[in-house]
């Protein structure tokens, strides 16, 4: 089924185009994260950055860019913290909340203080990555000392920068959500080396043929699992009520609202992983301090009993965002509002108010099990993979949400595209 959708976008001369263009920013992105930050030594870095799991997944995410510390080794991550940033602050603010509600003007203007609050976070986390590894660079001279600080994180805010650009760039004139894509390209990138790993471990002796199996049984469980809760939803008729114009009947017929179990797909597990991503990254500017001590043993993926802490906060994280997300893209006043305009009313219920707190009681249901369920594939498999010695494989719960929710996203836009242009209506 897949197939033939790839195969009918191909044939039609637009999505062709986008998906072609969707393909080239891949590639640029590619290219990109093979381009070296100036002034490293990559062999003193390797030994900073070791192997622990929270390092191989920010490795992932970025498409192998970050242990190499090339141009974009900050990926997309400080757009994804300016996002909820913003976002937060339009509930908090009524200033940004009267802007969210003027369409197209305040979503423009929205988006632009995001692009800014890019920049300034991805030169903050920049300079202090750069500051961290400090004993892994190549300074000409003491004198040069901060400006070299100074320049490598303008060449990784730059790199950020690019690949926000990338990202929207892909949105407006490719298929399905840039910023996601991107991240998916990154871990997808990865599938290949992961796998020599995986045969080089196992020829060694160091995993056995069960781990594998285990591994490949995670990997299937978790891309079931994705793919029933994606798909599930929850109908509610509505029933609209009969009008009379002239010696025309209208209305009368049925309909329902389809509520989605995970409303907000892969975006708390990314927002989730973003913020965690913060004490991380302080504790390399420290690495000798006991905060750098603490965040290493008890708020770290590091495959034993001691990272149980990180995970709970992981989880809690996840839900958070599940409801905080749909909270924005799905409003039940103005869907209430929306049913009574047009006469239509939830058999059983008063239209306006009641039938808001109705969709409300529903939707936070619906939304608790889809987040459970978020939380539960992104921890549990995580836990299993280090426990069972995989710590070096970093493709976990994680990694398989992202990629298997971001295909399903942009194989359902493929289809919706498709349907759009092949549908020919009573036309004929």
């Amino acid at each position: 089924m897949i197939a033939d959708s790839v195969k009918n976008a191909w044939n039609v001369s637009d999505l062709r185009k986008k998906i072609g263009y969707t393909l080239l920013m891949f590639l640029i992105f590619r290219i990109g994260a093979h381009i070296p930050t100036p002034f490293i030594d990559r062999q003193i870095l390797n030994q900073m950055f070791g192997t622990g799991a929270m390092m191989n997944f920010m490795d992932t995410i970025s498409g192998g860019s970050f242990k190499n510390l090339s141009v974009l080794a900050l990926s997309i991550t400080p757009y994804i913290t300016a996002s909820i940033i913003l976002q937060l602050l339009t509930i908090v603010l009524p200033s940004l909340e009267r802007l969210s509600k003027e369409g197209d003007y305040g979503r423009k203007k929205i988006t632009q203080y995001t692009r800014y609050s890019t920049v300034v976070l991805g030169f903050i986390q920049a300079f202090g990555l750069t500051f961290g590894i400090r004993s892994a660079l190549m300074i000409p001279s003491p004198a040069l000392k901060w400006p070299t600080y100074l320049l490598i994180a303008l060449v990784m805010t730059a790199g950020t920068t690019f690949l926000m650009w990338v990202g929207e760039a892909i949105t407006e004139k490719g298929i399905g959500n840039g910023i996601s894509l991107i991240i998916f390209a990154g871990i997808v990138s990865r599938v290949p080396s992961a796998i020599t790993s995986l045969w080089g471990m196992l020829r060694v002796g160091e995993i056995n043929l069960f781990s594998i199996i285990g591994l490949i049984l995670i990997v299937i469980f978790i891309t079931a699992g994705v793919i029933y809760v994606q798909e599930g939803q929850r109908r509610v008729s509505v029933q609209y009520a009969k009008r009379v114009v002239g010696r025309r009947v209208y209305g009368g017929q049925s309909s329902h609202i389809p509520l989605k179990v995970n409303q907000a797909g892969v975006i708390p597990v990314i927002f989730a992983i973003s913020l965690l991503a913060f004490p991380q990254q302080i504790a390399t500017w420290v690495p000798t301090s006991g905060f750098s001590q603490f965040v290493t043993k008890w708020f770290s993926m590091n495959g034993q009993l001691t990272s149980i802490p990180y995970l709970l906060v992981y989880g809690v994280l996840i839900i958070f965002f599940t409801y905080f997300y749909t909270s924005i893209t799905f409003n039940p006043v103005d869907v209430a509002d929306n049913l009574k305009k047009y006469g239509g009313f939830i058999p059983g219920l008063r239209p306006g108010r009641p039938t808001a707190e109705y969709l409300s009681k529903i939707l936070s249901r619906i939304t608790l099990a889809g987040g459970l369920f978020l939380a539960l594939i992104a921890v549990l498999p995580t836990l299993v993979i280090g426990l069972t010695g995989l710590k070096n494989i970093y493709f976990g719960g994680t990694s398989l949400l992202i990629v298997v929710g971001v295909a399903l996203e942009t194989m359902k836009q493929i289809e919706s595209q498709l349907m759009s242009r092949h549908y020919q209506g009573f036309m004929k």
